[in-house]
């Protein structure tokens, strides 16, 4: 008998409770979809570097996971309480023809393991068939072979979302038994007449605390903004609690003082049915006041999160052209003593080898460049003892030490002369330069660092090397580069005339050059193997090459984007999912106060309109509170990962703000439907 009703009860709730059962089987999907990547993956052609990539991303992805169960757990149990409320009064009338708690409990127990094997066979279904779509993504991502593609099923993904979704719905039998176990009959039965008392705060009180958090929030937001560096530094944690704190005061007074601003104003007020949807906002604002920051915050995070990594993978696509022109870059580090950067001291052979530059060490490994290389340019980098960083800046270095007292003052500046920088820039199809004897200038392209040296220049700071001195030749830095990358890496270079560097001032010498060879993996294996060349070991010789570039690059895009959605599309499932529960509570609730307005002669239209109207002020709160955190939040990301570019920032705003509309407004759509059904019951 207990089996039939709980059966019974199920079916009637797939009506009334399609959000929930939706949330469970999507929450199930996108787990199955994200965890199933690395079978989807081992069908796809691609070298191996790119398949450590993507095996590490896996690897991440499934350490994210942990991560995203503990939200879809409490997603779970918010929604099974949300239910339990609302079924107080069915358990109440169990009690009173002589049920006991037990039995209760069992039903629950059933209905829980019901709809948990439903949502896992459903949701393990659709995301079979999404993880397909999956592969296409991933290849796209990945830029590899789809010639093996076939239908893929991930044993390993289905056994650990079952695990994972198992102890979830586990976690929630235990909570419903707690639950009932507690219960009263008479609070059962007299729920459904209890509502929370609406109580008028003090509006000076509201407008005070308003002012307060704003004044605080304007502090963050300045200190995000416009002093990222000091930030990062000292005040990350503490930016965040005041972020969070004031995020809460300002919903805590504007929940207070909206609804005493709009009582006041008689002619909005009394406006159709605008008093009773103020009215039934205000009805549970104790309770609102906390999720709704907790759901704001969720947002925030989805907008930042998604149009961030979104923008980073399409950025690093877009330098790759741009920044890595040619087949291969050799760099070596010449003259060298003392110790490496990590402290430790060099050998002797790699003392007595740095006196030899690139050329002849490939000749070495039997690298022969003349015939495997063409468009070849050999250059070299100096650096001097009287160009540091402290003198580069010695006219604004003191306002700087306290804006960046990070930056190591003591390391000496990259020198190259203007004749090899010409070679360079001809290869890498930059602006080539002239200078008088008199003049330096300097090549930059990473922002922070570009902009500070502007301000150097504008200040027309001079610099000496060897005993003579040399005028800057333009107030700003010119966009250019040495060492090709997949993103703007470089911090500056000073370009100077010929003469005014010596052999001995010698540090590095680059080679680069292209391949002869049309087919460039032919080339890029040779390169590959001399990773094994015994002479390797006692020399400071690394390689670049573009396709180990572009590799790397995608590979870092992919995996910043597949958890960034990963994420992004949880969170906004959960706020959406939190607010609609919290909305259909709202409605059943409030049925006999809809009922009311019926038989005071309100149409259905009228009724609809404040329904709607109510649903969306709930939806829209928050989220407008949390895209202005994101425009300051997006700010800082920038500031972080200036080194990619957003050149594609306007591109994944677009598309967060489609993810925003499809998941947040159908939530809003599923919840205005389902409340209209809640509110027409037993009519």
């Amino acid at each position: 008998m207990l089996y039939k009703l709980s059966l019974k009860n199920i079916t009637k709730s797939f009506k009334d409770y399609a959000i929930y059962f939706f949330t469970l089987i999507l929450g199930v999907a996108i787990f199955y979809v994200f965890n199933a990547i690395d079978s989807q993956t081992a069908l796809i052609n691609v070298s191996k570097s790119t398949h450590e990539l993507i095996t590490l991303m896996t690897n991440m992805l499934s350490g994210v996971s942990v991560f995203v169960s503990f939200v879809l757990g409490f997603l779970v149990i918010y929604a099974s309480r949300f239910l339990m409320k609302r079924r107080n009064k069915e358990f109440g009338v169990y009690m009173t023809l002589g049920m006991g708690k037990w039995q209760i409990s069992r039903i629950l127990f059933l209905e829980t393991l019901i709809i948990g094997i439903i949502s896992l066979i459903v949701g393990l279904l659709i995301g079979i068939v999404l993880s397909q779509g999956m592969s296409i993504l991933v290849a796209n991502m990945f830029e590899a072979d789809m010639t093996r593609f076939e239908f893929t099923f991930s044993k390993t993904s289905m056994i650990k979302t079952i695990i994972y979704f198992g102890i979830m719905y586990l976690l929630v039998m235990i909570f419903n038994t707690f639950s009932v176990g507690k219960c009263k009959l008479i609070d059962l039965l007299e729920s459904s007449k209890k509502s929370e008392k609406i109580k008028m705060k003090n509006p000076y009180l509201c407008i005070f605390v308003f002012l307060i958090a704003c004044a605080f929030l304007g502090y963050a937001y300045y200190t995000v903004a416009f002093k990222p560096d000091k930030m990062l530094q000292d005040e990350f944690m503490t930016m965040i609690i005041i972020g969070c704190v004031s995020t809460f005061f300002i919903i805590w007074s504007l929940s207070g003082l909206i609804l005493k601003i709009v009582m006041s104003m008689k002619s909005i007020y009394y406006k159709g049915l605008n008093s009773f949807t103020l009215r039934q906002i205000s009805s549970k604002i104790n309770t609102t006041v906390f999720s709704m920051t907790i759901i704001c915050l969720m947002l925030f995070l989805t907008i930042v999160i998604l149009s961030s990594s979104l923008s980073i993978k399409n950025s690093m696509t877009a330098n790759l052209k741009e920044l890595s022109p040619v087949d291969i870059t050799v760099y070596k580090s010449l003259n060298i003593k003392g110790n490496d950067r990590m402290g430790k001291p060099y050998t002797k052979e790699q003392i007595d080898d740095s006196h030899i530059g690139v050329k002849e060490s490939l000749n070495k490994m039997n690298f022969n460049t003349d015939q495997l290389l063409k468009n070849v340019v050999d250059v070299n980098v100096y650096d001097a003892d009287t160009l540091k960083l402290k003198d580069t800046f010695s006219n604004i270095i003191e306002k700087v030490k306290i804006e960046f007292p990070n930056l190591d003052w003591e390391s000496k500046e990259e020198i190259i002369k203007l004749s090899d920088y010409n070679k360079l820039a001809k290869l890498y199809n930059l602006d080539t330069y002239s200078l008088n004897d008199d003049e330096y200038m300097i090549i930059a392209d990473f922002e922070g660092m570009k902009d500070l040296r502007d301000k150097v220049l504008k200040n027309n700071q001079n610099i000496t090397i060897l005993g003579k001195t040399y005028k800057p030749k333009f107030e700003e830095c010119k966009p250019g580069y040495l060492y090709p990358s997949s993103n703007h890496i470089n911090t500056g270079v000073f370009i100077v005339p010929d003469g005014a560097v010596t052999d001995e001032m010698k540090t590095l010498n680059i080679l680069s050059g292209n391949y002869k060879d049309e087919n460039k993996e032919n080339v890029e294996k040779i390169v590959i193997g001399l990773e094994d060349n015994s002479y390797i070991k006692n020399t400071l010789l690394n390689f670049s090459t573009k396709i180990s570039i572009y590799e790397a690059s995608v590979g870092l895009g992919a995996i910043v984007t597949f958890i960034g959605l990963y994420l992004g599309i949880i969170f906004l499932m959960s706020s959406a999912a939190i607010l609609a529960l919290k909305e259909l509570s709202e409605s059943s609730d409030n049925k006999e106060r809809y009922d009311m307005l019926r038989k005071i002669g309100t149409d259905e239209k009228m009724i609809n309109r404040a329904l709607f109207r109510q649903i969306a002020i709930f939806f829209m709160f928050p989220l407008l509170l949390a895209i202005i955190h994101s425009i300051f939040g997006i700010i800082f990301c920038n500031y972080i990962l200036q080194t990619f570019g957003n050149q594609s920032l306007l591109i994944s705003i677009i598309m967060t703000t489609v993810f925003l509309i499809v998941i947040y407004g159908g939530y809003y759509l599923i919840t205005y439907f389902c409340s209209k059904n809640i509110i027409k019951e037993n009519r």
